[in-house]
């Protein structure tokens, strides 16, 4: 077993022999020995996001810390794959180099793209390609809905399995009819709301209401978890300013009702209106 204090390794390599250390059944850390590939992956997600969140924020100090710690939730699943003798980090690494060469043929081959645009072409036609022979390996019919994974936010799957039927022709002739579909599924979450609530119809008709905003969103050309994210902190900038305009007054949220923190509220929203260019 190699030394991760060894200043003769590699930084990868050091990272690669720490993983092997914290693993290891008689001195190793119990916490990390005693997890898999199920119970590491909501941390492999968070991380993902904290890189995400550095990258908005503009913070490449926090990028480089966060693309550390995701990069060590990739060399944790690998090295739990090779204690199973299923594959190790250099597996990985070969297997994502050989996909990257395979699907640039533009730049490691005789292949030609002009811009942008036809590169996203040529590489939507490359992963088809690539899940269509997946398919028959498994023996079953391909779909176009192939490969769009469950483990990324709601939100962004719909638009994923959205963009993917838009393809091959299942898509709306107009931007007003989908828009005419929210307002539909809006009727139909009200109308839900006046019968005996149901939680399971309830929670369906939301679900519905949300897809067809993602929709919207497509059509649109916006990126609805950004959408989502942005109201988030807007929501978040002004609702922490409802709590100092109340924390001046000597009180907290609690201590106010719903009548003084609206007030405050749109008075917020009318500063931040016309502060705006």
């Amino acid at each position: 077993m190699s030394d991760p204090l060894s200043p003769d390794l590699s930084p990868v390599d050091r990272l690669r022999a720490l993983m092997t250390r914290l693993r290891d059944r008689e001195s190793g850390c119990p916490w990390d020995v005693e997890q898999d590939f199920s119970s590491v992956a909501p941390y492999t997600i968070e991380e993902a996001y904290e890189v995400a969140d550095a990258i908005a924020c503009g913070d490449m100090a926090g990028l480089r810390d966060e693309l550390g710690d995701l990069l060590f939730q990739v060399v944790f699943h690998a090295e739990m794959a090779r204690e199973a003798g299923l594959f190790d980090l250099d597996d990985v690494a070969r297997e994502v180099t050989d996909k990257m060469i395979r699907r640039h043929p533009h730049v490691f081959g005789d292949a030609e793209i002009a811009d942008a645009a036809e590169q996203t072409r040529a590489w939507e036609e490359h992963k088809a390609a690539e899940r269509e022979a997946a398919a028959e390996a498994q023996g079953r019919r391909p779909s176009v809905l192939d490969g769009v994974t469950r483990g990324i936010p709601a939100l962004s799957r719909a638009m994923k399995l959205q963009r993917r039927a838009a393809r091959v022709g299942f898509d709306w002739a107009r931007r007003a009819d989908v828009l005419a579909k929210v307002r539909e599924e809006l009727d139909e979450i009200e109308a839900e709301m006046t019968e005996t609530p149901s939680h399971a119809r309830l929670e369906d008709e939301l679900g519905d209401l949300l897809f067809a905003a993602v929709n919207l969103a497509r059509v649109l050309d916006l990126d609805p978890e950004e959408a989502l994210r942005r109201a988030n902190a807007k929501f978040e900038r002004r609702f922490r300013k409802v709590e100092d305009a109340l924390g001046k007054k000597g009180k907290t949220p609690s201590e106010s009702d719903l009548e003084e923190m609206d007030r405050i509220w749109e008075a917020v929203k009318r500063a931040e209106s016309d502060a705006s260019p």
